[in-house]
């Protein structure tokens, strides 16, 4: 039996600032049509971890795959699409200015229905695209940034805090339509602070703390692990007991 090549393969990686240690023999695995939600307190490493296998920063000691290529490679990154925690697009381009570009860069045509297909389920109002994104509030760049990734329609999305700033209709719409991309073979790897997020998600949640894994598995198995009755309780006592 041929075992299919995982999305993401991290194995005992290590990143040091320094002196400082912010990632500590961690290892995670994603496989593809996986969804696997990164948590932790401000601090515990998930932004680094994902600069990491971005190759943003370089990792101390370890080893990172994507689709079974070395993460330092720019042909390994050909198939996902990437929204950073804190994302801020050109404030000298228009929205559509912005979505045109970055779908050139992913090779995708600017198809106007798509987009406002896009535009409508994260609730931007179409005329944003016409405006400068300096004009924009947090709020509507961060659904700017999301529209850009998903009209990607690469395999693999890597969201760093992707529902930050987002309304309560744009976050249910957003998860509802990530459901349907599971359904069609996608993969996603994201950090978050919302549990329900993760619950209503993720197949696995791996909760990250000074630097290292302390519970991988899904969220039924961490409620069990903690004998607690909901995710919520399960992450406190695994936090409080690191």
């Amino acid at each position: 039996m041929i075992m299919a090549t995982p999305a993401l393969k991290i194995e005992k990686v290590v990143k040091r600032y320094g002196k400082q240690e912010v990632l500590s023999d961690v290892s995670l695995q994603l496989e593809e049509g996986e969804y696997l939600g990164l948590v932790g307190v401000n601090g515990a490493g998930k932004t680094t971890m994902i600069k990491c296998l971005l190759d943003f920063v370089a990792v101390t000691k370890g080893n990172i795959e994507i689709f079974g290529l070395p993460h330092t490679e720019t042909n390994a990154r050909r198939r996902l699409s990437f929204l950073p925690e804190k994302f801020m697009p050109p404030y000298y381009l228009t929205g559509q200015d912005f979505l045109e570009y970055m779908l050139r860069l992913h090779n995708v045509p600017y198809a106007e229905k798509q987009v406002m297909a896009i535009l409508e389920i994260l609730d931007l109002d179409p005329s944003a695209l016409r405006k400068p994104v300096r004009q924009f509030s947090k709020g509507m760049s961060q659904k700017l940034g999301l529209a850009a990734c998903l009209l990607s329609g690469k395999e693999l999305l890597i969201l760093d805090e992707p529902m930050s700033g987002l309304d309560p209709m744009a976050r249910a719409r957003l998860k509802r339509y990530l459901i349907g991309l599971k359904e069609k073979g996608t993969s996603l790897f994201f950090s978050t602070h919302l549990l329900a997020d993760v619950e209503a998600l993720c197949d696995r949640i791996i909760i990250l703390h000074g630097g290292k894994v302390f519970f991988a598995g899904t969220p039924a198995e961490c409620c069990r692990h903690y004998e607690a009755g909901d995710l919520e309780q399960a992450y406190l006592r695994c936090v409080e007991a690191a």
